[in-house]
């Protein structure tokens, strides 16, 4: 299992309130680590960051951490957008701290995420942590839902470190791309975010 956390959380606000007996519960449900779904999700989660540094290193040894901004957002949401196609799950990352606006996340990857960094926190290390649950959809239908942290590597520094560290490249290159940019000030080791993913259940 490789050290593999599931948080194990029932995030307030997302359960739903106890079904007369008559009714099939829907209230969230945490998956097992070893259940088939979830390690198809964790398959796919942690099989796009990988590729995506592998880009962005090749795109820093060409041209300098300004030109793999760039990269960065044209190929983050290519490999996305790739692994949905290919799994027929809904891929994306999502930040609490988001550089690119279409990486907000919704109020469950939010509550999941700040347990991320409570857990990292407490632990000393972001890696490997993860969830997996099945929750109720507001139409009343049940989806699978799974998480893995992204935790800061040194390689992201040179775009995502301390502000005052960043070099007048990237520094310019941000303000172009991001004016609203909230993505900076990580330390190796924390959570930039996560791989999210989502699955109707038929």
């Amino acid at each position: 299992m490789l050290g593999v956390v599931v948080t194990g959380l029932l995030l307030a606000g997302c359960a739903a309130p106890p079904p007369p007996a008559s009714t099939p519960a829907v209230s969230p449900v945490v998956a097992a680590p070893d259940d088939p779904w979830v390690a198809d999700a964790r398959g796919i989660a942690a099989s796009v960051p990988p590729r995506l540094l592998a880009t962005l290193k090749q795109e820093i040894d060409r041209g300098g951490p300004e030109g793999a901004i760039a990269a960065c957002r044209e190929q983050a949401p290519a490999l996305a957008r790739a692994a949905s196609a290919e799994s027929g799950w809904a891929v994306r990352r999502v930040s609490l701290r988001e550089r690119n606006p279409k990486a907000l996340p919704d109020a469950w990857e939010r509550g999941v995420l700040a347990e991320f960094d409570r857990i990292a926190a407490a632990r000393g290390t972001a890696a490997p942590i993860e969830h997996a649950e099945v929750v109720a959809t507001p139409d009343g239908k049940r989806e699978r839902r799974y998480m893995r942290a992204l935790p800061t590597q040194e390689l992201c520094l040179a775009c995502h470190g301390a502000r005052a560290s960043l070099s007048a490249g990237v520094t310019e290159r941000l303000r172009t791309l991001y004016p609203a940019d909230r993505a900076v000030d990580y330390r190796v080791g924390e959570i930039r975010g996560a791989m999210t993913l989502r699955q109707p259940i038929p």
